[in-house]
């Protein structure tokens, strides 16, 4: 979808924080609010949460979303000012991205769909660590990984879970996927892979009785699970707006050279 030159539909979404409350009352009052369903693009009011929890909601709709910072971490957020709404949106620079399905199989046999736009994690239930087998394309990679878990990440979740648990981050427009293990046991020197991302990448869960294991595809959990199956849907886009010199792609770059110790990014 294309913005138009005339933008007279815009629907904001905020979350429940007082700020986020305030901006949208302020903008709604300035620019009139359109139901998401008409509306050219819609407009978050909040923090990286919020965006994920946007992006989520819209999936699938094809329209555009450009959010302001009125949350905590606004590492996809655009500067919150309440003048200059539309000419910053006509302006604006679109990233496209795609999210992960998952599928999973629990041990009743129960099959399960999600899609993730961070990444998509196995992760042991119980005190015990989780032992799995790793197939990339049907073919086996890993015969055994004993560790707390494992996450396929995309581009765009690369500076999220995947970041803190030490895996790569991935420049947005790489065809690539991050497969990055959660404190690993053994091997206990493997750090992940890097795969393209068309490759289909299967969990399976060793013991899975003894050591029961979930699988979340972002906020989606499914407990107890067999088998999971992860790859990008490339039939879903969704379209991030931002303010030209601020695009996801030179933040993610930029996130490349920080060195403040504490840094948070991603979507989180």
């Amino acid at each position: 979808m294309v913005l138009p030159p005339e933008i007279d539909r815009i629907a904001f979404v905020a979350s429940s924080t007082r700020d986020a409350q305030t901006a949208m009352a302020a903008l709604v009052k300035r620019y009139g609010g359109a139901p998401a369903e008409d509306a050219q693009v819609i407009v978050a009011l909040g923090g990286d949460g919020l965006m994920l929890q946007t992006l989520h909601n819209y999936m699938g709709s094809g329209k555009p979303i450009y959010g302001m910072h009125r949350g905590t971490v606004g590492f996809l957020m655009n500067d919150y000012r309440e003048e200059g709404l539309k000419e910053r949106l006509r302006a604006a620079e679109t990233t496209v991205i795609h999210p992960l399905l998952m599928h999973a199989v629990d041990a009743r046999g129960q099959q399960f769909e999600h899609r993730a736009i961070n990444e998509v994690s196995v992760y042991r239930q119980t005190h015990q660590v989780a032992r799995l087998r790793i197939l990339v394309d049907h073919k086996e990679r890993m015969k055994e990984l004993q560790a707390d878990g494992i996450m396929v990440a995309t581009p765009a979740g690369s500076t999220a879970y995947n970041l803190s648990a030490m895996g790569p981050i991935i420049p947005i427009g790489t065809p690539l996927l991050a497969l990055t293990p959660i404190s690993p046991f053994r091997p206990r020197r493997w750090r992940g892979a890097l795969l393209p991302d068309s490759a289909v990448v299967t969990i399976e869960v060793l013991e899975a009785d003894k050591r029961p294991v979930n699988a979340v595809a972002d906020h989606d959990e499914v407990r107890s699970i067999r088998q999971v199956d992860v790859r990008m849907d490339r039939s879903v886009d969704m379209r991030l707006l931002f303010d030209p010199g601020h695009s996801l792609d030179e933040r993610i770059l930029r996130e490349q050279f920080a060195t403040e110790p504490d840094r948070v990014s991603g979507l989180s």
